[in-house]
């Protein structure tokens, strides 16, 4: 079996960059079971309500919906079951004084295969008010403008 080499992303939870703060961001892996690998592998997931938790030393992701192999029996999985993250214990320590501390949050940005297993990123994030956002809005555009700008000085078309 030839051995998968870089990093193939599986789904990415855009909204969370939009509705968050990001801070910091971990690499977790995750424990499935064969038919949501399999899932996985066919590219269907969804982590639109999906957030992570630390219960008892220990860090869940909650909400992520991987739907049922269609090839699967009786072995199948449970779409929205919770799963558990994989992270190094000096990690899981420093995620639950910041999440008790400060009141921030564990969002899942992004699932991936790296080097054939499955890896969930998930940040250490800050919730965004209304204004925040718009504020955000406003400063993209006006840097994709500036870049319009210059792209049309440098062909001349000033």
């Amino acid at each position: 079996m030839v051995k998968e080499r870089g990093r193939k992303v599986i789904v990415s939870n855009r909204r969370a960059r939009h509705d968050y703060s990001i801070l910091d961001t971990y690499e977790a892996g995750i424990v499935l079971t064969g038919t949501e690998v399999k899932s996985l592998r066919a590219g269907r997931a969804s982590l639109a309500d999906a957030f992570a938790s630390v219960d008892e030393g220990e860090v869940w992701l909650r909400g992520v919906h991987i739907p049922e192999y269609s090839e699967g029996s009786w072995t199948n999985h449970e779409p929205r079951r919770t799963r558990k993250l994989l992270l190094h214990g000096h990690e899981i320590v420093r995620l639950i004084g910041k999440t008790r501390e400060s009141g921030l949050s564990l969002v899942p940005l992004s699932m991936y295969f790296s080097e054939g297993k499955v890896k969930v990123e998930i940040a250490l994030a800050q919730g965004k008010r209304k204004h925040d956002k718009r504020a955000d809005l406003a400063k993209r555009d006006a840097e994709r403008e500036i870049q319009r700008a210059l792209g049309r000085r440098a062909k001349g078309m000033t």
